[in-house]
């Protein structure tokens, strides 16, 4: 019985997505892990941007990159008028969407919520809506901003189920560059990451 609810639960929140959204054109859009390691299949992607929207190391992680009693830090949005994140958007094959989107709620289930936002790319005027994860202020998890060196501490010393925290802000980091993205908080973050671990090494 339990094994039943479990699975209608997760299908009626896998139905969630598809809210005025045909499963024929979903896309995801990435601004974070997804964007160096989707684990999912896709038909193909596009770089482009979210308007309005920022992207911070602010939400906390008590399982993938941290543990309850030292969560890590990994990335979410806030809103920030006249800001654009750059990310990459991946479009589901219709056939498998809703179980992509099962495996994605599970993945982000750490105070993640989904919206439907307009994407937009260089290679046309015309945006198209995308599912994005985004962790709130309001959630359990949420940690709020810090100075930098505070966060890259805590990045560098939390480690959970999917690896240390400091694999996901280098690989995204380096992700954004051979994309030819800048983030200045990422990359500020980033150049404090290296330098403890740089430490750590000669210690």
């Amino acid at each position: 019985m339990l094994e039943h609810s479990t699975t209608q639960a997760q299908e009626a929140s896998s139905d969630r997505a598809f809210d005025g959204l045909s499963p024929e054109h979903l896309w995801v859009f990435g601004y974070g892990s997804i964007i160096w390691r989707p684990n999912f299949d896709y038909l193909e992607k596009r770089v482009g941007y979210i308007s309005g929207w920022t992207r911070k190391f602010y939400q906390g992680s008590p399982d993938h990159r941290g543990v309850p009693e030292a969560p890590g830090r990994v990335a979410t949005l806030l809103p920030q008028p006249e800001q654009e994140c750059w990310g990459v958007a991946f479009r589901l094959a219709p056939h498998e969407a809703r179980d992509v989107l099962a495996q994605l709620d599970h993945r982000e289930q750490g105070g993640y919520d989904r919206l439907l936002l307009p994407f937009h790319t260089h290679a046309g005027p015309t945006p198209f809506r995308v599912l994005v994860y985004i962790a709130s202020e309001s959630n359990p998890h949420y940690l709020g901003p810090a100075p930098v060196s505070a966060m890259a501490n805590q990045i560098a010393m939390s480690h959970g189920a999917s690896g240390p925290n400091s694999e996901y802000l280098l690989r995204l980091a380096e992700s954004l560059r051979h994309l030819r993205l800048h983030d200045a908080h990422v990359f500020e973050l980033e150049a404090h990451l290296r330098s403890l671990l740089s430490h750590f090494r000669v210690a």
